[in-house]
């Protein structure tokens, strides 16, 4: 395979031609990105400045946090830009940096994700250890763990599209870089490479996915023991763990588990899990946990107060 890169730019065909439904689509992921933002930075401002909430589950929420506006900034921006714009292209290297970043948020929340599983877990399922089993310097560790994972699931990526040579065709019928549509414009037979993707990615995700689950499948099990208070907040803690669990799988294993295959409507499903997925975890995390409501509410007195001084 030679490194033949005749192709400098990419053309993005957007999500969809017509001009109205781009201003349209342009004023609800202008507001979706915002709140993301802003959702997303407040439950890290509100974590880290409430004695409160100094438990490791909030400790892994707020990077989670941290994570989704990184993940959505991949591609929400330019998407946002291109609405309004005629010309909807992206240079060889913004492309490769789109896709790494990507795919290096991406998998760092799926670790994180199964971290705070794992947090769940040792806390319903073993209680009388939880404060030595989830120590400070554990946290960090696994958060740690699951940025190193999300480096080498990208790193992985990566490698199998750096080198593919494009010499022909440079528009993507979609409205970011990604991988599978990538191969479609490479001027060489990428069957084997699509395998591997399935093989990183679309593996990394049902394996996630399953064990996830499973998991939670074992906290419901041992709840049965429990009294209703304790159930109930377990319930209503790990309700919220597993809709952004599925709403954030879901998509990304259709994408991800057909080698070397595009679908009309990835585009559609692609907005689900870039800028649906991570407007909804702020709200699923704040509004369905008392405890963050009140420090939310904490934090806002003390911030007015702040401004009348």
């Amino acid at each position: 395979m030679t490194n033949i890169h005749n192709v400098t730019e990419f053309i993005f065909l957007g999500l969809s031609p017509n001009q109205e439904v781009q201003r349209v689509c342009f004023l609800i992921f202008l507001f979706l990105y915002t709140a993301i933002v802003l959702g997303s930075f407040l439950i890290v401002l509100t974590v880290t400045t409430s004695r409160s909430l100094g438990s490791p589950m909030y400790f892994f929420l707020s990077c989670l946090s941290f994570v989704e506006i990184c993940y959505s900034s991949t591609t929400a921006p330019k998407l946002i830009s291109d609405l309004l714009a005629e010309r909807k292209a992206m240079s060889w290297w913004g492309c490769m940096a789109q896709l790494f970043f990507l795919h290096f948020f991406g998998g760092t929340e799926i670790f994180l994700l199964t971290v705070m599983a794992y947090d769940r877990y040792v806390a319903i399922c073993k209680p009388l250890s939880y404060a030595t089993v989830m120590n400070r310097q554990v946290c960090a560790v696994l958060v740690g763990t699951a940025w190193v994972g999300g480096f080498v699931h990208s790193f992985a990526q990566i490698l199998l599209v750096f080198h593919l040579p494009f010499c022909g065709p440079n528009v993507i019928n979609h409205y970011f870089c990604d991988l599978l549509p990538l191969l479609k414009l490479a001027c060489f037979d990428t069957f084997l490479i699509g395998l591997l993707i399935v093989a990183n990615g679309g593996t990394l995700s049902v394996v996630s996915f399953g064990v996830l689950l499973a998991s939670y499948m074992v906290i419901l099990l041992h709840l049965r023991t429990q009294s209703s208070e304790g159930r109930r907040k377990a319930l209503s803690t790990c309700g919220s763990h597993v809709t952004v669990v599925i709403l954030f799988f879901g998509p990304c294993i259709f994408i991800y588990l057909r080698p070397s295959t595009t679908l009309p409507i990835d585009k559609v499903v692609a907005v689900f899990y870039t800028v649906v997925t991570p407007f909804l975890n702020p709200v699923i995390y704040s509004l369905r946990n008392a405890e963050m409501k009140k420090a939310m509410k904490r934090l806002w007195i003390r911030t007015l107060r702040l401004n009348k001084k």
